[in-house]
């Protein structure tokens, strides 16, 4: 049976009741994806080439979940007279905004429709409840001294130094032809700050998207994002530099930082849609949800069972799209009453990010573990307590809360997925907790600890070496290497080499023997920095090889 549920979770809420909150936004549930346009076979006419390219690497198929919303669903319901805003094909249905009860009505008679459910409040109300990931997040100047820290990173320095992270950048893994997706509550000066200039100037933002304010600018509102932003990719060396300051971003408005409603989970997930069918990797998100103005609404510790709330929910199905969710795991550790993670760290495969200072001592107010049915949470830590961000006003200061320490950690995850580009996101995340300096005891405050970047490259060396094929039939020295390479086959037979960059455009492709070494050997040493794959065939046999320069 279908039916309406406007939280109305008490029988003796009135008629009158009904009538106020009707006049708000709305979640549609259908009830299918029947007769639509779209086809699992035919996944280019709804998700990019790299949407799908990341798919094949993980062998993650295409399913009913990519398939897009039903287009007659959507006009069925916009003719009662709704207005559409975000439709989901993973959750399948569409938020609206609608004026009467009556449409309500109509729109639940439709054969197709499971139910509707009331998700947001009277946008004109003050709203009572305290934006949970920005509550207990505090900012300060920055020190005098601080940028004197280290001639490149600048202010930055000691939240990559924490973990172990400069050698990625050392070896050329800056996040280079990555693409990372940040949801926030806003970007505002962003769009003029100068630490984000080399990625403007390069054309490394794609792009932005508002699901709170349709067709607005995402660069307003809150310096939230700004700053979380920055963390990542800030790239002004001497000053400040971020953990994946060569990467590729598109940015997104999720959160209405105005009031705390339902609606905003599923923003999320329509935001998070969104960024999947463009090809992201990662995906960054400083927020969470427990409490919300309409209290009927709210989060109980039950609900973070990994399954339960909305935005969970969508962000279990983008990682396994095979992105890597990155979340804050909360600022509610200092709370007596409620000092657990909210949503979406709960989820499962969610790589939720707790906060610690300097010193590596878990931060008071970073939320704690496990989820409702048993898991340690959060995952890991990194720095979040007196971390340098950019603000909105062109300049820096110190902040604290989860909501920093996660995009330190998603910077840098995404520079070690760039080196070990044939591992899965699942790989990544696994190898960084079994990195963790608590991995021997995890608990529920401090996770697996602090990864080690270093140790995570050495695991993942070891793997990918016990993984290649043993037929030895070339070999190229040194490697890594900042300068010339030396190549020797080990055939005497004609073999046909390929040198492939990071994108997958062949560079360099021939038929030589080992007298003719030299010709490949010529090539290598003019390559500037960065990762190549080496593929040599001979007889039937096959080796790659990754060569990083740097």
């Amino acid at each position: 049976m279908k039916r309406l549920l406007l939280v109305l979770l008490f029988s003796t809420f009135t008629i009158g009741v009904y009538a106020q909150i009707a006049t708000e936004k709305y979640w549609v549930q259908f009830t299918d994806k029947n007769q639509s346009p779209y086809s699992i076979n035919r996944p280019e006419e709804f998700l990019s080439d790299r949407a799908i390219a990341r798919r094949q690497a993980q062998n993650i198929a295409v399913d009913e979940y990519d398939i897009p919303v039903n287009h007659s669903y959507l006009q069925a319901v916009a003719e009662c007279g709704a207005e559409l805003l975000n439709p989901s094909k993973w959750l399948n249905g569409v938020t609206v905004s609608c004026s009467s009860t009556s449409v309500i009505d109509a729109i639940n008679a439709l054969s197709f429709v499971e139910s509707v459910r009331y998700c947001a409040d009277d946008p004109l109300k003050q709203s009572i409840k305290k934006k949970v990931y920005f509550e207990n997040e505090t900012y300060s100047a920055i020190s005098e001294d601080k940028g004197k820290l280290d001639d490149y990173y600048g202010y930055a320095y000691p939240q990559i130094n924490q973990l172990n992270g400069i050698a990625l950048h050392e070896q050329g893994f800056k996040g280079q032809g990555m693409l990372i997706g940040v949801c926030d509550g806003g970007f505002d000066g962003a769009d003029l700050h100068p630490v984000f200039d080399s990625i403007r100037e390069q054309g490394r933002l794609l792009g932005s998207k508002d699901f709170v304010h349709h067709g607005g600018s995402v660069y307003n509102e809150s310096s939230h994002g700004t700053s979380c932003w920055s963390l990542i990719g800030g790239n002004l060396p001497g000053t400040y530099v971020g953990t994946a300051p060569k990467a590729t971003f598109y940015l997104c408005r999720t959160e209405d930082v105005n009031s705390e409603n339902l609606i905003e989970e599923y923003n999320w997930v329509s935001g998070a849609e969104h960024l999947d069918s463009l090809g992201v990797d990662v995906i960054n998100t400083s927020l969470g949800y427990i409490d919300f103005d309409m209290t009927e609404l709210s989060h109980i510790y039950a609900d973070m069972d990994g399954q339960t709330c909305v935005i969970t929910i969508g962000a279990e199905i983008a990682c396994s799209r095979g992105i890597i969710c990155v979340n804050s795991a909360g600022n509610e550790g200092g709370s007596s009453e409620y000092p657990y993670i909210g949503a979406p760290a709960d989820g499962e495969h969610v790589f939720s990010i707790g906060a610690v200072g300097s010193d590596g001592e878990r931060a008071y107010f970073s939320s704690i573990g496990p989820s409702y049915d048993g898991r340690t949470k959060p995952d890991v830590m990194a720095h979040g307590y007196g971390t340098s961000v950019a603000s909105s006003w062109g300049d820096f200061y110190e902040g604290n809360g989860t909501s920093f320490s996660s995009p330190v950690m998603a910077g840098m995850l995404t520079c070690l997925w760039q080196a070990y580009r044939n591992a899965s996101a699942e790989q990544i995340k696994e190898t960084l907790r079994a990195s963790g300096s608590n991995v021997a005891t995890p608990d529920n405050e401090y996770g697996y600890g602090i990864p080690d970047f270093v140790s995570a490259m050495e695991t993942m060396d070891i793997e990918e070496a016990a993984s290649t094929e043993s037929i030895k039939l070339f070999k190229v020295y040194p490697n890594p290497s900042n300068g010339d390479v030396k190549v020797q086959f080990t055939e005497n037979a004609l073999c046909f080499v390929q040198v492939i960059d990071r994108t997958g455009r062949i560079l360099y492709k021939n038929i030589l023997s080992n007298a003719e070494s030299s010709d490949l050997q010529s090539f290598l040493n003019r390559l500037q920095s960065g990762l190549y794959l080496v593929n040599v065939s001979c007889d039937n046999s096959l080796q790659s090889v990754k060569l990083i320069k740097y």
